[in-house]
């Protein structure tokens, strides 16, 4: 049982070495990723949780209220999961610089930093993301997002725990 074990946690930091997107790799555009344009108004999302072994655990849809008053950008995300369970995330996004942002949420452990280079987005927070029976559970997030036309957004997010992953959510952003 403890080679089992072994064996499993070795895997999984193999995973959590596995490769990586960079906001150095070669671009596969020349669109330039606003996040204060692209997430203005209203946008829907459609996403879903993988853990490391491949399940897929939760599915989920989300309405995004998006405002921008020339420095915040506030974002209002209203899930709906396939159980029919819904969360509210509330984002506050200060713009710091021309590429940098930083962002609280309700559950967000201090600040949440990100980085736009080209069609790409970084961002990396730690959070007590809320499950299903009532408690939370503390995660860390490598987020990335590319856009892939004026109203499409790709979102891959690895997710650790102690350092290990736990899995991945993939996120789809569609403009009205």
């Amino acid at each position: 049982m403890a080679r089992w074990v072994l064996a499993m946690a070795a895997a999984a930091m193999l995973a959590g070495c596995a490769g990586r997107p960079s906001l150095d790799a070669e671009k596969l555009s020349d669109r330039d990723l606003d996040l204060e344009r692209f997430f203005a108004g209203e946008t829907r999302a459609y996403g879903q949780f993988q853990d490391v072994l491949g399940n897929v655990s939760r599915r989920f849809t989300v309405d995004i209220d998006g405002r921008w008053d020339g420095q915040t950008l506030r974002l209002v995300e209203d899930f709906v999961y396939e159980d029919g369970s819904t969360e509210q995330r509330i984002w506050t996004l200060e713009k710091t610089g021309a590429e940098t942002w930083r962002g609280t949420a309700p559950g967000v452990i201090g600040t949440a930093r990100g980085t736009e280079a080209g069609d790409t987005f970084n961002w990396g927070y730690t959070i007590d993301l809320p499950l299903g029976d009532g408690t939370t559970t503390r995660v860390t997030f490598d987020d990335w997002m590319w856009l892939l036309s004026d109203d499409r957004l790709l979102n891959k997010a690895y997710m650790s725990k102690y350092g290990l992953p736990v899995g991945e959510v993939t996120i789809f952003f569609e403009k009205p």
